[in-house]
């Protein structure tokens, strides 16, 4: 335990200043730290409580499911541009918030996704749901939401080559999971 508590210190020191200034803040009636708590906070941690839980679900499933190889055949380091289409076509397929995406995109990673399709994932998630874009044709037309999607995709590409050929050697040689 005590080793668990000097590994996470910084964490337990974070969540007990912010418990701290939520404390003090209804002790001196302070409207600001009182609606930081009553609707930032909740709101967030109701989301995350909704969605994480159903997302470790189907994580572990897909884990447990999808064999090493499949991944590794049809979305590896050899995978080209049939891998980056795949990729795609799983992040905008998907719902839910950015931090959903990085269960996901760390179960790829174990199984052997290449780093650029990885990159390709979390970008085009971030960017390219049906959901979202659905909301910004209703607000901002489809012309535009055509020449953004067109716009943003290719440059997701183009910076997942060059993350994954920056970070080649050294993720591999210190992180990659067994």
């Amino acid at each position: 335990m005590l080793k668990q508590l000097r590994k996470y210190k910084f964490d337990f020191t974070t969540i007990l200043l912010f418990a701290g200034f939520i404390g003090i803040s209804y002790m001196v009636d302070w409207a600001v730290g009182e609606e930081l708590f009553e609707t930032t906070f909740w709101r967030f941690l109701k989301e995350m409580l909704t969605i994480l839980p159903c997302m470790f679900i189907l994580v572990g499933l897909f884990d447990v499911w999808v064999p090493r190889e499949k991944i590794e055949k049809h979305v590896g380091s050899g995978s080209g541009i049939k891998g980056i289409a795949l990729m795609i076509l799983l992040a905008v397929t998907q719902v839910g918030p950015l931090y959903a995406a990085f269960p996901v995109a760390h179960l790829l990673w174990k199984k052997g996704c290449s780093l650029r399709n990885i990159f390709v994932y979390v970008g085009t998630f971030s960017a390219a749901k049906i959901p979202m874009i659905t909301f910004e044709i209703g607000f901002l037309g489809l012309k535009f939401s055509i020449l953004r999607l067109i716009l943003t995709i290719p440059v997701f590409i183009l910076i997942a080559v060059i993350m994954e050929r920056r970070l080649r050697h050294k993720t591999y040689k210190i992180t990659k999971p067994e």
